[in-house]
């Protein structure tokens, strides 16, 4: 009876510090995300498959750190960087990352826009229809009913494990193609492993997991259960990863069928999967897609805030917070309109927007490992030596592979 009694607890526990992690590992798939394994597994088969490993062992340790620093110092992670960087960098950061998160939700209305066409929906009401309820949503709630809604919306990913069964794979050679590493020395193959981890891990993810933690104000001595949080959301998002990818590699790929969206895999899926898997895709699109959408226009408000100096949280009221609202409805509406206006790559935005997390991602690493490691803030919680080792080793690859796609 002691024993059921301390398993109850501890899961009344974790219950109460879940979150965080797994909302912000699950909206890696969102619609630059799908877009970018779609296109992989379209384009490149199964052979980008060896990367779920690695990447996902690096969102759980990136995830990880993020969530510790959140929880031991009471920070964000603009606030820290301010503070021991310096307000230049700091400026410099904020222009670059909010250029990127813009880019990355203009993706999450285009995704919108693609998902409702193909489900019979007008996409002149579908999309501002989607903003309104994202706005209402964070503006007129608190966070935990914002966090519930979040964690509800995750259900809706089982949408892609569907549509892959319904591609009847070769599930064996998928399995030997996610063990052994298959490497392609060409631009567009560097492209599509940058645009992977850029998808995957993406430097805002650092700021919003940190920004929750701190906003849900959980405690040190809660840190383990903060830990199981971040690897289910980090399993969560490698599965999804990995049922795209090998949905797009088993039905596109060996017929030469090549992509340049998540909206093309979905069109393409319905001759040779079946209407119902190209359904499937689409509600996934959408519901991924109206997810983010809420999600990164919140991060890039909280990271901003915080950089700045500037009141941030759902929990405040908008006279309390005026820049967090005012830029999260901007980002929003501006998001809305740009994605409504004829003739624009929007596709192309999609994509080149993970690539530029990609991009983006070292110099954040970089940043996280020299916080994380100062005893001055986090005593004895800073990195082990093997933590260490594997994040630099990273941040140091995804450079080289971005010099050479430049070059």
């Amino acid at each position: 009876m002691l024993g059921l009694s301390k398993l109850k607890r501890n899961l009344a526990v974790f219950l109460a510090v879940a979150g965080p992690g797994i909302i912000t590992a699950a909206v890696d798939n969102d619609a630059g995300g799908i877009t970018t394994y779609s296109i992989a597994g379209a384009h490149f088969g199964f052979s980008t498959l060896w990367l779920l490993a690695p990447i996902g062992i690096l969102l759980i340790i990136t995830q990880e750190m993020g969530a510790r620093l959140g929880i031991v110092t009471g920070k964000g992670l603009s606030d820290l960087i301010r503070e021991n960087f310096g307000v230049r960098l700091t400026v410099a950061l904020m222009a670059g990352l909010f250029l990127t998160n813009w880019a990355n939700a203009v993706a999450e209305f285009a995704g919108i826009a693609a998902a409702s066409q193909l489900l019979g929906m007008n996409a002149f009401i579908a999309v501002p229809l989607s903003g309104a309820i994202v706005w209402a949503l964070v503006v007129k709630s608190n966070y935990k009913t914002v966090e519930k809604a979040f964690l509800i919306a995750i259900v809706f990913y089982v949408a892609y494990a569907i549509a892959a069964v319904m591609a009847q794979p070769d599930w064996g050679h998928a399995l030997q193609q996610t063990i052994v590493p298959t490497l392609a020395f060409t631009p567009g193959y560097l492209l599509a492993l940058v645009a992977i981890i850029g998808a995957t891990v993406a430097p805002w993810m650092q700021f919003y997991v940190q920004a929750s933690v701190v906003e849900k104000g959980i405690r040190v001595k809660e840190m383990v259960y903060a830990r199981i949080d971040v690897v289910a959301g980090s399993i969560v998002t490698i599965l999804v990863m990995f049922f795209i990818i090998v949905t797009c590699a088993t039905v596109l790929h060996p017929r030469g069928i090549t992509i340049d969206s998540a909206w093309d895999a979905a069109q393409a899926l319905a001759p040779f999967a079946g209407e119902h898997a190209s359904a499937l895709f689409a509600f996934g699109l959408l519901a991924a897609s109206l997810f983010a959408a809420a999600i990164l226009p919140l991060a890039t408000a909280f990271t901003v805030c915080e950089s700045f100096g500037w009141e941030s949280g759902v929990n405040k009221k908008f006279e309390e917070a005026p820049q967090f609202y005012g830029l999260f409805a901007f980002l929003i509406a501006s998001s809305a309109l740009i994605v409504l206006v004829p003739g624009l790559p929007l596709m192309t935005v999609m994509y080149l927007s993970q690539a530029l997390n990609g991009v983006f991602l070292p110099v954040i690493l970089v940043l996280l490992l020299l916080l994380i490691n100062k005893k001055a803030l986090m005593g004895r919680h800073v990195n082990g030596p093997y933590y260490n080792a594997f994040v630099w080793l990273v941040a140091a690859a995804v450079s080289v592979m971005s010099v050479v796609l430049v070059l």
